[in-house]
């Protein structure tokens, strides 16, 4: 992939934080499954396991989700390299982001959505991430 010049300097750079970001939470649940590797802090033995196939199978899944994740991360990464040529499928990982934060609400739990340990992530996925994907349909074009 090669690097392209253009303008937009602040939006790569936000493009590639982002991504960072994404890489390493995507890392921890892929690597680590349903407990995680515990890198954002908080324990990782928090559940006793009492049917060990089940708990295999849907951490399995999990550690799946957890790959989606880290390929997102790696995507957003790219786009700050070759933002022109990934623009359409930026503005659909910004898409799926807002959705998944949305899916947040079956939960039920207002109270768990507004908590410390929910909130910034929701924020980020219904606010700051659909406000990026309208910067990125506005951003400068070579």
């Amino acid at each position: 992939m090669q690097f392209e010049t253009s303008p937009n300097y602040l939006l790569r750079i936000v493009l590639a934080a982002v991504g960072a970001a994404i890489i390493f939470l995507g890392l921890n649940v892929a690597l680590g499954g349903i407990q995680t590797l515990g890198w954002q802090g908080g324990a990782v033995n928090f559940i006793t396991v009492t049917d060990a196939q089940i708990f295999a199978v849907r951490d399995n899944h999990i550690r799946f989700i957890g790959g989606v994740w880290l390929a997102l991360g790696l995507l957003m990464s790219a786009g700050s390299l070759a933002f022109q040529r990934l623009r359409p499928v930026l503005v659909a990982l910004t898409f799926m982001i807002f959705i998944g934060g949305l899916a947040r609400l079956s939960g039920g739990d207002p109270a768990l959505l507004t908590s410390a340990d929910i909130a910034p992530s929701f924020l980020f996925e219904i606010i700051i991430v659909p406000l990026l994907g309208f910067w990125f349909t506005k951003a400068e074009r070579p």
